[in-house]
């Protein structure tokens, strides 16, 4: 399916519409110790503020709007390792729409609980002998769920890329937008909006290194897939781009960068001891680029700190580290 740019652009608008009075317009703040480290002007858009911790709100939100009254009366499953699963059950919630989650079992305890806080019904399975997307598909088509994925649908991108809107509507301009990349969802989302509001707007995805499916992907113009990486960045664990965030990334991404997991510690340390910002790891990769000279930045940067849910045990963790 291709979609036009000006087309894609009109439906983050849509989105953005729809959002208005139910997802907050995070702040974004800014750090001259981060400033004088870069040498550049950076800005950090926080959506570690946004409804459950998370970017996520957004797309699940514009998504399941969009539903058929039939199919929100049967309910909704998705698979998701945590921010997407309490974007969901909280949207189900405020719509009335019962919702079922396969989750991994070695997902953070903190998503798994508030995922369970707002109502959804959480099954889990292990990661390395079952597939999420079949337990999901199975029991779609047992109960009649509909399934919101939690990256490759055309209303999840243009839900996210409502970040990006507000970072341009705000700002005006930027020379730089890097984001962090899991099922690429986010970053072919914002990627759209950087390109409809500056086509010399540089777009940059990151993603950690035991996590680099979508950097291959995006460099041999073939899909890699990466089953269940061993990275601390949870929320990066997707196996590969999808149908629709594939093209939409090779179309509308400038680059993709990796990081290690020492610079993604390294990034969620600084965030919380110079910023007082929590960020959980798969967030802080942007700044992880960065302060590992993986992006050498120009001008006017904008970061999206993607989410801000990480448990205590984890947080002491990397703080000790």
């Amino acid at each position: 399916m291709e979609i036009a740019l000006n087309k894609l652009f009109e439906l983050v608008k849509d989105a953005q519409k729809r959002l208005q009075g139910h997802a907050h317009v995070t702040p974004i703040m800014t750090s001259r110790t981060l400033n004088r480290l870069t040498g550049a002007q950076i800005f950090l858009k926080c959506e570690n503020f946004q409804r459950i911790g998370a970017f996520k709100f957004r797309g699940a939100y514009n998504a399941m709007y969009q539903l058929m009254d039939d199919q929100k009366k049967r309910g909704v499953i998705t698979h998701s390792s945590g921010n997407h699963a309490q974007a969901v059950a909280l949207v189900g919630r405020l719509m009335g729409i019962k919702t079922v989650v396969v989750m991994p079992d070695d997902a953070p305890a903190i998503k798994r609980a508030a995922t369970e806080d707002y109502g959804a019904s959480v099954i889990g399975y292990d990661p390395g002998k079952a597939s999420r997307e079949k337990i999901s598909q199975d029991l779609s088509r047992r109960h009649g769920y509909t399934l919101v994925p939690p990256y490759d649908h055309i209303d999840i991108v243009t839900g996210q890329g409502t970040a990006a809107l507000e970072m341009f509507d705000e700002l005006n301009s930027l020379d730089m937008l890097l984001v962090p990349c899991g099922g690429g969802g986010l970053l072919s989302g914002c990627a759209v909006v950087a390109k409809g509001k500056n086509p010399n707007c540089g777009v940059i995805g990151i993603e950690p290194e035991l996590a680099d499916d979508a950097t291959k992907s995006f460099h041999s113009g073939k899909l890699h897939t990466v089953k269940n990486p061993p990275t601390i960045a949870d929320g990066t664990r997707t196996p590969s781009l999808g149908d629709v965030t594939f093209p939409l990334v090779r179309q509308y991404v400038d680059d993709m960068k990796t990081v290690s997991e020492s610079a993604i510690i390294d990034a969620v340390k600084f965030l919380f001891h110079r910023t007082k910002l929590v960020v959980e790891p798969s967030g802080a990769l942007g700044v992880a680029a960065l302060l590992s000279g993986k992006i050498q930045p120009r001008g006017r940067v904008a970061i999206i700190l993607s989410g801000g849910n990480l448990d205590g045990a984890t947080m002491k963790t990397i703080l000790d580290s």
